[in-house]
């Protein structure tokens, strides 16, 4: 892939649109490519920025029971005589509600939709940064199983310090670290192993979520994943390992403070 594909294309991939063969491609281009390298960086930090800073306006829960109740009280309109005539205002304006209210009423659902599917949406990011490293071979940027070199390499890299632990002695040895991209904003991945396995652990902050989450298990396309919070960081752990590893994993990882 040249330059000029890869900076059309890198809208798509910093929104994780396009499909697996584009997103391998732009990521092999953008390791020997400095400058486009550079414009990925930009572009990254400017939607990060904004994704972070951006004021996000719900609408009250109560709204859409108002609006059902008010068309439901309205009259029903007379039906149109058979020669045309002129609306009168009180006429027209009862038909402006009504379309006003199933436009509000198909907003709130709108909002309501994507807020429930924006879990399922981080997944699906998670899964792609996955299978991305594990099929192009890119799980570290930082290869080495000390903790003391993937922390401050991660930290000089990110806006925060993520808890680097290596769990050896567990049965998950840490392999390294690498940067990716997930719900806008550059994130920490720590890559560990349990036996031929590779559990990528992402990991960013959460200044607006609660402090603490308990474990949520999910799995889709043959991966298994795990997402909680705790301290204002919010993880994802994901393999195609068993869901119970996985689990003894995240609770060693958890309890390795």
């Amino acid at each position: 892939m040249d330059c000029t594909n890869a900076r059309t294309l890198l809208h798509g991939y910093i929104d994780q649109e396009l499909d697996l063969a584009s997103m391998m491609a732009i990521d092999q281009h953008l390791e020997s490519c400095g400058k486009c390298k550079e414009i990925y960086a930009q572009q990254s930090t400017l939607r990060s920025a904004i994704s972070q800073h951006g004021e996000y306006h719900t609408a009250p829960a109560a709204l859409a029971e108002r609006i059902r109740a008010q068309i439901g009280a309205m009259e029903k309109p007379a039906p149109a005589p058979a020669r045309a005539r002129r609306w009168t205002w009180p006429e027209f304006g009862r038909w402006f509600q009504v379309s006003a209210a199933v436009a509000a009423t198909a907003v709130v659902t709108w909002t309501a939709a994507l807020q429930f599917s924006a879990p399922d949406l981080i997944a699906e990011e998670v899964i792609s940064g996955h299978a991305r490293s594990v099929l192009t071979s890119h799980l570290t940027d930082v290869a080495t199983s000390d903790r003391h070199t993937v922390k401050p390499w991660l930290s000089s890299k990110l806006d925060f310090s993520p808890r680097v632990t290596d769990l050896t002695t567990d049965g998950f040895p840490l392999a390294g670290g690498r940067l990716d991209y997930l719900e806008g904003r550059p994130v920490a991945a720590l890559v560990y192993h349990r036996r031929q396995h590779v559990i990528n652990l992402f990991v960013w902050p959460d200044t607006k979520a609660d402090k603490v989450l308990p474990v949520q298990a999910l799995s889709k396309n043959g991966y298994h994943l795990l997402h909680w919070k705790d301290d204002g960081m919010t993880y994802w752990a994901i393999s195609d390992l068993d869901s119970a590893e996985l689990k003894d994993f995240a609770t060693k990882y958890a309890s390795a403070k």
